[in-house]
C-alpha cells in the first residue's frame, strides 16, 4: 500500500510527523479524505475541526485543530493549524465545563475537543 508523509503543526510546536496511509480533515468546504498521491490543493480548516490520520501501523492519531490550512502537494500533506490538541493530551473535565461557556469560540473548541477524545456523550 502507498504511503505519504504526513506534518500536524501547530503555531506553538510540530504534534506528529511520520508516514501516514490517510488523512482526514473538515474544510470550509466540508470533510476531505487525503490518500496517497492526491492531487495538490490547499484547504481552509474550520475553527473547532477534526483531524484523523491513519498511521502506516493502522493506528489513528486524532486532534482537535482550531482554524489554520491543509496543503497537499506530491512532497505529502501539512495540517497546519492556529492551535490544536492531540486526543490524549485533551482533558475532557474541563472541555465539558468548556462547552456551557457563553462564549461562542470557547464552546465551538470544546465540542472539538471533546469529539477527537471520542467523548460526544
Amino acid at each position: 500500500m502507498a504511503n505519504m508523509s504526513v506534518q500536524l503543526v501547530a503555531v506553538e510546536r510540530l504534534l506528529w510527523s511520520g508516514e501516514a496511509t490517510a488523512v482526514v480533515a473538515q474544510t470550509t468546504e466540508g470533510e476531505i479524505g487525503i490518500l496517497p498521491g492526491h492531487e495538490p490543493l490547499l484547504g481552509q480548516l474550520v475553527e473547532g475541526g477534526v483531524v484523523r490520520i491513519t498511521t502506516t501501523d493502522k493506528e489513528t492519531v486524532t486532534a482537535a485543530v482550531h482554524g489554520g490550512f491543509l496543503s497537499v502537494t506530491g512532497a505529502g500533506v501539512s495540517v497546519l493549524a492556529e492551535s490544536a490538541e492531540l486526543a490524549q493530551e485533551i482533558d475532557v473535565a474541563q472541555a465539558r465545563k468548556d462547552v456551557k461557556s457563553d462564549d461562542e469560540l470557547a464552546r465551538t473548541q470544546a465540542t472539538a475537543r471533546l469529539r477527537a477524545a471520542g467523548h460526544t456523550d
